[in-house]
C-alpha cells in the first residue's frame, strides 16, 4: 500500500450506510408528518370556504368535507359559540387549521433533530 493511503475496514462502511439510511428514514417520517398536518389544514379550510360561501349542506362533497373537518377540528369546533354560523365556523375551524400547521411543523422539526 502507498504511504498516506488509508485502509478502509469493513466495519466503517456499514456505519456510513446505516447513518445514511437512518437520515433518509427520519427525513421521510418528518415529511409525512408535515403532509398530514397540511392535509388536515386543507380539509378545515375547505370546510370554512364551503360554509362561508353558502354551499348546499346536503351536497355529498359538502357533507364529506364537513365530516372530515369535524373529526380533525377536535376541541376547536365549539371553542367560540358565536351566534352567526359562518363567523363561528371561520373562527373555530380557522384556529384548528392553524393549530395543525404549527403542530405538524414543530413535530417534523423535532423528528429531524432527534433522528
Amino acid at each position: 500500500m502507498a504511504e498516506g493511503a488509508e485502509e478502509v475496514t469493513h466495519d466503517e462502511r456499514p456505519r456510513r450506510n446505516n447513518a445514511a439510511i437512518r437520515s433518509q428514514v427520519v427525513g421521510i417520517l418528518a415529511g409525512i408528518v408535515r403532509w398530514v398536518g397540511l392535509f388536515f389544514a386543507v380539509i378545515l379550510v375547505l370546510h370554512v370556504i364551503l360554509t362561508v360561501g353558502g354551499a348546499n349542506p346536503n351536497n355529498g362533497i359538502t357533507t364529506f368535507v364537513r365530516d372530515w373537518a369535524d373529526t380533525v377540528a377536535m376541541g376547536f369546533k365549539d371553542l367560540f359559540l358565536e351566534s352567526d354560523l359562518k363567523l363561528r365556523t371561520l373562527i373555530n375551524y380557522g384556529i384548528a387549521a392553524i393549530f395543525w400547521l404549527i403542530v405538524s411543523s414543530v413535530a417534523a422539526r423535532l423528528i429531524r433533530r432527534l433522528g
